[in-house]
């Protein structure tokens, strides 16, 4: 991860003025004036695909701009941790997975190795963020810990498979508070539970304005037919997001409508299953010359931000789906978001003023073919998509809420908390 020199973190917080605004900026500064200097530590599985990661790549150098000493570590694992914990994820958004035992030794196993490399920074944390079940267990390896320890969770868990779910209870049980994406995600807990919705940095290089040169070389490098109208979906390749659905979807409104389609994702290092799902979606194609089915590298920011701006309707045509940063960057541009009708997405597809939520790949087709035909509700949507983004989902909002939770912690009971 980058290291940001002082002068670099304060022109950082001038260009998030410059988006926000300055109230918005100097009620996060009020908010971080008396954690100044506080430890916190954020623990995920990997730097790089997914959410997550593209979060806390802004969200640490931003706390370090408020003069909180945050930092970022990772765990590591052996192949048969991560199918243990991408069966995790998978049952936890409902699937009915059975989990072997000698996975579960392996999960238990390198929670406790990483906790041995991780003791000393961990122990002495002022706070500790740990993100989804991969690290869950670390807590239990820490009974001497100074801070509070916050598990956040991030997948849609609103029925998940209990057998799992009871297992992973007794780790995330004994945190001082968990942190859910929407208020139906959140299980029974003896702790505080917060609710607090992922963000985009309107400043990464996934999401900033980018000169018109750049994207149409994009368009040329992948061969996009500039005269035929595309839709887009970004996301890794997981049964989840329903790839295959979406090509249904396509192929459904080419009847009627001709158009092109780009499926755009890489691989996380955390799920064995990407490899397995890209070549059920390869198969698919059958060699149609208007599907552009992409493997990209996890720094493919810009590549996908063009991506994004190149096309004319962006699908996420998710069957469980936690938030969907994916739908929060298209809207960002400006573009109307076809959505699955499921978690996340729901909080940001306002059907039939944002975007349209559907179901099936017949209604996907449906709401392709009238966007495509009515150009001008595909520009108001778009609009308006935008505009939303910028009230709710940037990443100013989602630290002003995760500086409001370690308040919450730090003062317990108090009524009122004088900040500023």
């Amino acid at each position: 991860m980058k290291e940001w020199s002082d002068p670099e973190l304060r022109q950082l917080l001038q260009n998030y003025q410059e988006v926000a605004g300055r109230d918005v900026i100097h009620h996060i500064e009020q908010l971080a004036a008396p954690l100044k200097g506080a430890r916190v530590v954020h623990v995920n599985s990997t730097r790089a695909g997914g959410g997550v990661a593209e979060i806390l790549h802004k969200l640490i150098p931003f706390k370090r701009a408020l003069g909180i000493d945050a930092r970022w570590e990772i765990i590591t694992g052996s192949n048969l941790f991560y199918q243990c914990t991408k069966g995790f994820h998978n049952a936890l958004q409902g699937m009915p997975v059975s989990i072997q035992d000698h996975l579960l030794r392996e999960y238990e196993k390198t929670n406790a190795e990483n906790a041995d490399a991780l003791r000393e920074l961990l122990n002495d944390a002022d706070f500790v963020f740990i993100h989804d079940p991969q690290p869950a267990a670390l807590l239990s390896h820490f009974p001497q810990r100074k801070g509070k320890w916050i598990w956040r969770f991030h997948i849609d868990a609103s029925h998940p498979h209990r057998p799992v779910w009871k297992y992973l209870r007794n780790f995330v049980s004994g945190y001082d508070a968990s942190i859910f994406s929407l208020p139906e995600f959140a299980q029974p807990l003896a702790h505080p539970q917060y609710i607090i919705a992922p963000s985009i940095d309107p400043l990464s290089d996934k999401n900033c304005d980018l000169p018109i040169e750049e994207i149409e070389a994009v368009r040329k490098r992948f061969r996009i037919d500039p005269d035929l109208p595309m839709i887009l979906q970004v996301s890794r390749y997981d049964r989840f997001k329903d790839p295959l659905g979406v090509i249904e979807a396509y192929r459904l409104a080419r009847k009627l409508t001709p158009l092109q389609l780009v499926l755009a994702g890489g691989e996380a290092a955390d799920d064995p299953e990407g490899k397995a799902v890209l070549s059920e979606v390869l198969e698919a194609v059958q060699d149609d010359p208007n599907i552009h089915v992409l493997l990209l590298p996890a720094d493919s920011h810009r590549t996908i931000n063009a991506l994004q701006r190149l096309a004319d309707i962006v699908l996420q045509k998710s069957l469980r789906e936690g938030f969907g940063l994916t739908v929060t960057e298209a809207m960002w541009k400006g573009r109307p978001v076809i959505g699955g009708d499921t978690g996340g997405i729901r909080l940001q597809v306002i059907n039939h003023y944002t975007g349209f939520l559907v179901r099936t790949p017949e209604g996907a087709a449906l709401r392709t073919r009238y966007l495509l035909h009515r150009r001008d509700v595909l520009q108001q949507m778009g609009e308006r998509a935008k505009r939303f983004v910028w009230e709710n989902y940037l990443i100013t909002r989602h630290l002003r809420e995760y500086l409001t939770l370690m308040h919450g912690l730090t003062n317990g009971n108090q009524e009122r908390i004088e900040v500023g």
